[in-house]
């Protein structure tokens, strides 16, 4: 499984609707999960953006789906990393000769 970060922001709908929220991420967790991917922890952040992910999928294009998903409700929008694990970080340095 691939390790991604999504930094996650309300749009103006989102946050007019922020009661529901919670609702939101449950159903969110489970269309991941749906899709073969999973929901590996969850923050409320405060700074440039409103929330963070910390969630894995056999591969691009399920997180892809995923995002676009997100984002064709409204509530939110979405940027989507992909994260290297210490273990790959090494071997990709070590790679460069």
């Amino acid at each position: 499984m691939t390790t991604y970060v999504m930094l996650i922001n309300w749009t103006e709908l989102g946050v007019k609707n922020i009661r529901e929220s919670p609702a939101r991420l449950d159903a969110a967790r489970k269309l991941l999960g749906e899709m073969g991917g999973s929901f590996k922890e969850f923050y409320l952040t405060m700074g440039e953006y409103d929330m963070v992910v910390i969630g894995e999928a056999s591969d691009d294009a399920v997180m892809a789906r995923f995002a676009l998903s997100l984002g064709m409700k409204g509530n939110v929008r979405t940027k989507t990393l992909k994260a290297f694990p210490e273990a790959a970080y090494r071997q990709i340095i070590s790679s460069l000769g």
